[in-house]
């Protein structure tokens, strides 16, 4: 993925944020598509993000254009003079069917596609929904157009947890079928600096001041 200017040492850097904790306060229900705001809970730490990056100097404000992503790119955006702009390929990956439903519910009522998935977990393609390989051909695509704009420069993006996973997936070389050993807690920062050759992330997963995300 071209990053930074050839020849130059100075990377373009990706702050990577999950969304904060949602309306409802679950963290087993598969939400997707489903736009659903943020808890006080997830508002607050936003808040704490905001406050720990007044001094980070960002070119671009950029979230997923649903609320839950939209809503904390919006308070990270205060005081400065950059608005936020919404990207829908940064959505969550399409559930489908499997919408707004628990792993449990998830289980007993699809056993044979959710055996399915765990056999091909990359192009498996939920009922109504997308695969990995769906949400990444999205996802890396427009963020190559991103980088590519902010040649050396900070950005910032508020997306989702299968969308960090599969940024994350693409910086580290890891294959999709591995995506879900990188864990994504509400709020969480990650810092991917991309240099013409190469991605390094430098911080994975982490909270306020570095501390992983509870």
């Amino acid at each position: 993925m071209a990053a930074a200017a050839k020849g130059s040492l100075t990377p373009t850097r990706l702050y990577l944020v999950r969304h904060g904790q949602v309306a409802d306060g679950h963290t087993d229900r598969y939400h997707g598509n489903n736009d659903i705001g943020l808890s006080d809970n997830g508002v607050r730490q936003f808040e704490d993000l905001a406050a720990q990056l007044t001094t980070v100097p960002l070119a671009g404000i950029y979230a997923s254009d649903l609320t839950r992503a939209r809503t904390g790119a919006q308070i990270i955006s205060r005081g400065r003079d950059q608005a936020v702009q919404t990207i829908p390929e940064f959505r969550e990956i399409h559930f489908g069917a499997w919408e707004g439903l628990s792993f449990a519910e998830i289980a007993e009522r699809y056993p044979a596609e959710l055996e399915a998935r765990f056999r091909d977990l990359t192009s498996f393609r939920i009922p109504g929904g997308e695969s990995l390989l769906d949400l990444s051909s999205r996802v890396l695509p427009r963020l190559g157009e991103l980088i590519a704009g902010h040649l050396e420069e900070a950005l910032i993006i508020v997306a989702h947890a299968g969308v960090n996973r599969v940024i994350l997936s693409e910086a580290l070389g890891l294959p999709l079928d591995h995506l879900f050993r990188l864990d994504q807690n509400y709020g969480c920062l990650n810092i991917i600096d991309y240099f013409p050759d190469m991605a390094v992330v430098r911080l994975l997963n982490g909270g306020v001041n570095g501390v992983a995300a509870g």
